[in-house]
């Protein structure tokens, strides 16, 4: 399985880190409540087993909500934000307030989600092209309610076999909420190859070297 060394690895938690603290800035103002985000942890794991590792639940596989967007440029991959489905609305409901009637908030759900989904998934994949300084290209936002694996097997990479998914866990810490999400990149193996140097560049930047 692909592999990052462990200064590879910290850079690109770091980086990450950089971004969602962007999205949790921009989330505070919307949600009017202090936001923390941070990425704990990332990894890299076979798309199957993302999947089973997102769905895992006592009562059979969970259903998610997820925003997905297609990006290219310095390296090709589908970024999806991924929240369990009983959570989007709790989330929905934090964007438009306690007054909205519960009928009119499923019926924004879905726009309020991909507003969200694109805010998130651009604080990353923006900072990633910043620090990389490369552009990336993204596509407009698409929503997908289901399983982790009909989601992940719904983008154009994730039906393809030699997919790895790069999975990040975000931790939102909101004054009142607590609530833990998912950002997977699905990457082809040539796509891996390209983050990997992109990280290295930065590496050797950062130290003095490039």
């Amino acid at each position: 399985m692909f592999q990052l060394s462990e200064l590879e690895n910290d850079a690109l938690i770091e980086i990450f880190n950089i971004g969602v603290g962007h999205a949790a800035a921009s989330m505070s103002a919307i949600v009017n409540e202090a936001v923390r985000m941070s990425v704990p942890s990332i990894s890299f794991i076979p798309r199957a087993e993302a999947a089973r590792l997102l769905g895992a639940s006592d009562t059979g596989p969970e259903r998610i909500c997820g925003v997905s967007q297609h990006y290219t440029g310095a390296f090709e991959t589908e970024a999806i934000l991924m929240f369990p489905e009983d959570k989007s609305l709790e989330i929905v409901r934090l964007m438009v307030g306690e007054s909205v009637p519960l009928k009119e908030l499923t019926e924004m759900e879905q726009e309020a989600m991909c507003e969200i989904g694109n805010i998130m998934l651009n604080s990353c994949v923006g900072t990633l092209a910043n620090i990389f300084q490369r552009e990336l290209q993204g596509s407009l936002p698409q929503y997908h309610v289901g399983t982790s694996d009909e989601i992940l097997s719904a983008t154009a990479a994730g039906s393809q076999a030699d997919t790895v998914v790069l999975m990040l866990h975000i931790d939102f810490v909101l004054e009142k909420h607590q609530i833990h999400g998912y950002v997977a990149f699905v990457l082809a193996i040539s796509a891996l190859h390209d983050l990997k140097d992109q990280i290295n560049l930065y590496i050797a930047r950062a130290m003095g070297q490039g």
